[in-house]
């Protein structure tokens, strides 16, 4: 069994930088976590009306609705089981702004159903969207979201792509500096920009078994549907 990366991108994941190999292969197999610790150099947002919508998203830990230079960042990606049994990654961003530090959650999951990880957000998995993953070029990895999804209890919408977020993630490795570089933005296909942040962060593995899962990681609920 390969991580839930690997899974997704199939011999494409080989194409990728050995560092960023690594760092996506955390899982239940190799039996490592990663955290990462660095700076983001800006995290922006859209115009002044997308700031409520954002601001809304932050009560679940979806989005942030602050902008910052120079910003204090970790990563947390720990593996575990679902309490549905299935292999999960976490995607928990922190960003210490002033005023006090914004989270940005995520839980990831492979979804053969659907050949792609499937990224619930949030601290209830209220949202789930699905990720692909690419090697460019330069080694580089890209990642786009796809359709999005809302769930709660009896309820399963499609988001619709007019009101919904198109991410795009690209994540690289300097071997000049040892560190990661991210980038992100999110954009919606009428109103523009709605949120970002890019900078760079040196990763570290520990054993994931050895390491856990920290309180306050995991999602309050976990979403069963794909």
């Amino acid at each position: 069994m390969t991580s839930i990366f690997a899974r997704a991108m199939g011999d494409d994941f080989e194409r990728l930088h050995p560092q960023l190999r690594r760092r996506f292969s955390v899982g239940l197999e190799s039996g490592e976590a990663c955290v990462g610790r660095g700076s983001m150099d800006r995290i922006w947002h859209g115009r002044a009306f997308v700031k409520p919508f954002l601001a809304l998203g932050a009560t679940r830990n979806i989005l942030v609705p602050r902008t910052g230079r120079d910003v204090p960042f970790t990563i947390e990606n720990v593996p575990y089981t679902d309490s549905h049994g299935r292999e999960t990654v976490t995607f928990v961003r922190t960003f210490a702004l002033p005023g006090g530090p914004r989270r940005f959650d995520a839980t990831m999951v492979h979804s053969p159903e659907r050949s792609c990880v499937l990224d619930y957000l949030g601290t209830h998995q209220h949202l789930a969207t699905d990720l692909r993953l690419t090697a460019e070029p330069d080694g580089s990895l890209l990642i786009r979201s796809g359709e999005h999804r809302f769930r709660e209890g009896p309820v399963d919408l499609r988001v619709p792509r007019l009101i919904g977020g198109d991410a795009e993630v690209r994540e690289s490795f300097d071997d000049a500096t040892g560190r990661f570089r991210i980038r992100v933005a999110v954009t919606n296909r009428r109103f523009g920009p709605l949120f970002g942040y890019e900078g760079t962060f040196r990763a570290r593995y520990v054993d994931a078994l050895r390491h856990g899962v920290r309180a306050g990681l995991r999602p309050v609920r976990e979403e069963a549907r794909a």
